[in-house]
């Protein structure tokens, strides 16, 4: 009977021992969130760790950038911003620059550009190129109202920024091996205006900085395997097809971008649907002058076949912005980046 209770006793050891490790393990799995296992060869297992995109950072990167207003070149807000933005990509550490430019625009006005360049790793070989716009829209050509003053660009401009500038946190505290270029391109939106503000048409007033960027490269024959670009990603109930650009000159990159989001329960949000695209953005100047193959996540607005009805207007500000939203596509980044060979 004592040989039976102490059996009894030793058996309990081991389950109150096996219950502590247990608990412990899942408090370590909650810190460091997605530990993801890839086969690979001959049945070898690498272990990837994949951080857990941070939306409320990512939102307020995306407040930082609007509460300096309008930001559209050669205005006051635009000047600090570029600062800060160059700022916070060296606080995490990334080899930061400013590319400044002078270009002129549809209505023959100089301005300068300054694209904000972050190389993290920048030694490695094989790198990857992640870009958005910075800039605001410097009318609300899309209003009804007060269409020649400036806009916030909440979503349109800082919801891509406000991601990449998470992702480089992220960088910082789970290191890939790979080269990872994030690029904040200037004056995408200082475009030819529409409707009654419409001059002459000329697309290739659009994306002044990538164009610039592309025909000026940071580096003598810079080159990444593929790009990615984020425009309009912020919105409640966002959805992004495959867009006709991105599928003409690299549709390999958009399964492989699409197929992660659909692994990690996000394919509700990224379409198989291939759309035709309504305007032109920074990745057709990037794949066409910079051959670099590139795609574009960019929402699509189904009931009206264009861009978020913000788009262009004056409520184009923080309302609009879904913390989930940015977490969808900065998480379908991560895996992305990590994942990558």
């Amino acid at each position: 009977m004592k040989d039976l209770l102490g059996l009894m006793k030793i058996k309990s050891l081991y389950f109150l021992i096996f219950i502590l490790l247990f608990s412990c393990s899942e408090n370590d799995e909650k810190e460091s969130k997605n530990i993801t296992t890839k086969p690979i060869e001959n049945q070898v297992v690498k272990t990837i760790t994949l951080p857990d995109f941070n939306a409320d950072s990512a939102y307020l990167y995306v407040k930082q950038q609007v509460d300096f207003g309008p930001r559209f070149p050669n205005n006051e807000a635009h000047a600090k911003c570029a600062e800060f933005l160059k700022n916070k990509l060296a606080s995490f550490g990334l080899q930061t620059q400013i590319q400044i430019g002078k270009t002129k625009t549809f209505n023959n006005k100089e301005i300068i550009i300054k694209n904000i360049i972050g190389e993290y790793n920048p030694e490695a070989k094989k790198r990857i190129l992640l870009f958005a716009h910075w800039d605001s829209r410097p009318f609300a050509d899309q209003d009804s109202k007060e269409m020649t003053k400036p806009i916030l660009g909440a979503n349109d401009g800082a919801s891509g920024v406000g991601v990449l500038l998470e992702v480089a946190r992220q960088l910082t505290l789970v290191k890939p091996e790979i080269g990872v270029d994030i690029i904040f391109f200037d004056a995408e939106d200082y475009g030819q205006p529409s409707s009654g503000m419409l001059i002459h048409q000329n697309t290739d007033s659009w994306c002044l900085g990538s164009q610039y960027w592309a025909k000026n490269l940071h580096k003598q024959n810079y080159k990444a395997e593929f790009g990615i670009l984020l425009d309009m990603v912020g919105s409640s109930n966002i959805l992004f097809t495959q867009e006709s650009i991105s599928m003409k000159y690299a549709p390999d990159v958009v399964r492989k971008v699409w197929n992660k989001a659909s692994q990690i329960g996000y394919s509700k949000y990224f379409s198989q649907e291939q759309t035709f695209f309504v305007g032109t953005d920074d990745h057709k100047y990037v794949n066409e002058i910079a051959r670099i193959p590139s795609i574009d996540i960019i929402h699509y607005e189904r009931s009206t076949g264009n861009f978020h009805h913000s788009w262009h207007t004056h409520n184009d500000n923080m309302k609009v912005i879904d913390p989930n939203s940015l977490k969808i596509v900065g998480q379908t980044l991560l895996t992305v980046i990590y994942e990558e060979e």
